[in-house]
């Protein structure tokens, strides 16, 4: 299961862990989110925007989301053991209402990492500095319908030799969206859908975009990263690269493609 899990993150840029958070924690952040949104769960008259952005919550459920067992194997598998830092709490939560508005903010894009000292902008680069994985943690029922966050299934291997050009300094989203939707736009599409505790674990440079709520009910998700406690390393030695590395280097057609 290992080798498999490996070879689909290595090929589609994202694997998904089904249970991933058990459904206590998932129902206890799910009901925590309700609260912070001041909505009403039984009466959609109180949803008011199509979008709700919630910021960094470290409650119980929300320190306990990042650390089952399930999901640090997963982290160690794919990232490469202590190679990581744990997440006590998770952030940036865009929840989706269904409304009849139609919110601006479905670009295909990648997520910036980092952000360099005295600047106002956020950067990617190469060695995508300090970002680990991209989460998705699911809190509530998503299917097709209930604005599912799009992937460009592969796209992570297009990336790389956009982002290389700018060396360590890297770019910033504004240089990069256009770019990288550009270079994913022959890439299927992929919805991460699933049930509250499932998770998709997926490479940093994986393209994907938002997209609105048709559906009946709001979508809860928190798309924290998972970050790197060391940066990463595109010419080891001793070949030993984590399946992320390896990703990157398959990208600019480093080596063979075990390395």
């Amino acid at each position: 299961m290992d080798d498999e899990l490996v070879e689909r993150f290595l090929t589609d840029g994202f694997v998904k862990i089904e249970g991933a958070v058990p459904p206590r924690v998932a129902e206890g952040c799910a009901r925590r989110l309700w609260q912070e949104t001041g909505y009403d769960p039984e009466d959609p008259g109180t949803w008011k925007d199509p979008v709700v952005w919630v910021a960094g919550l470290a409650d119980g459920p929300f320190a306990a989301a990042p650390n089952s067992p399930a999901l640090h194997e997963a982290f160690d598998l794919l990232v490469g053991e202590r190679r990581w830092d744990p997440r006590y709490s998770l952030g940036a939560f865009p929840l989706r209402f269904p409304h009849r508005e139609e919110p601006d903010d479905a670009g295909w894009h990648i997520d910036t990492s980092f952000q360099p000292e005295g600047a106002t902008d956020w950067y990617a680069n190469v060695w995508s500095k300090e970002r680990a994985l991209l989460m998705l943690f699911l809190f509530s029922e998503v299917t097709e319908e209930d604005a599912p966050t799009r992937v460009r299934v592969g796209s992570h291997l297009d990336v790389p030799r956009i982002l290389e050009p700018y060396g360590a300094g890297g770019a910033t989203l504004g240089e990069l969206g256009p770019q990288v939707a550009a270079a994913s736009a022959h890439r299927p599409v992929a919805f991460a859908t699933g049930r509250p505790g499932d998770v998709y674990l997926c490479h940093p440079f994986l393209v994907h975009a938002a997209q609105p709520n048709h559906g009946n009910r709001p979508r809860f998700l928190a798309q924290p990263p998972l970050y790197l406690n060391a940066p990463l390393e595109l010419d080891r030695p001793d070949g030993a690269y984590s399946p992320v590395e390896l990703a990157v280097r398959r990208g600019l057609a480093l080596g063979s493609a075990q390395g």
